[in-house]
């Protein structure tokens, strides 16, 4: 009996395949030529994401100095079989013009990925998913947990450094003159 093997899926496919209209509120990742769905995360972690974005924003306002991204943007990780990530939030540094964004997915890793903990998330398995980043050359991975309101700080071959609502960040090397008190991340404001 014959054997008949399918391609994996590129990331240039999985570009065209997530944009379909059928697939518009479904979010989708790339696992080496694979298709992952993945769950829809509430509103918590959207205010979470949205003030995280907000403050990385005005530090990109501030250095007039790179870029945020979020809402889960792909990210090439790995080619043949293609692997195609979506940290919730991806700070770059560099200085690259708007007319050169990629249009689809980058494969240039960023100075800072983010990942909101959602509900259903398991802190292990959120771990190895930020080690992965790391592992391709991401500097600094942050898990930000939206229960116990802390921040903890991934770097390679270091023990993470967890950072409490009463605290600051402050001091990071791989983003000079950034500073934000960690409860800034979880404000909600208004009635």
């Amino acid at each position: 009996m014959a054997t008949v093997a399918t391609k994996a899926m590129t990331a240039e496919g999985f570009f065209d395949f997530v944009h379909r209209p059928e697939n518009r509120d479904r979010h989708f990742e790339l696992e080496d030529g694979e298709i992952v769905e993945m769950s829809l995360p509430g509103e918590l972690h959207g205010v979470v994401c949205g003030n995280i974005v907000g403050v990385l924003g005005n530090f990109v306002r501030k250095t007039k100095r790179g870029r945020v991204c979020s809402n889960g943007m792909g990210l090439i990780m790995k080619r043949d079989p293609d692997t195609v990530r979506g940290p919730d939030i991806s700070l770059y540094l560099d200085n690259k013009k708007y007319q050169d964004l990629d249009r689809k997915y980058p494969e240039a890793l960023p100075a800072l990925i983010v990942e909101v903990l959602s509900p259903n998330d398991r802190p292990g398995k959120t771990t190895k998913r930020l080690q992965r980043f790391l592992a391709k050359g991401v500097p600094l991975a942050w898990m930000v947990d939206p229960e116990s309101r802390d921040v903890s700080f991934y770097r390679p071959d270091q023990a993470p450094l967890v950072l409490e609502e009463d605290q600051e960040i402050v001091d990071v090397p791989e983003l000079p003159d950034f500073r934000c008190r960690v409860a800034e991340l979880f404000e909600v404001h208004g009635a």
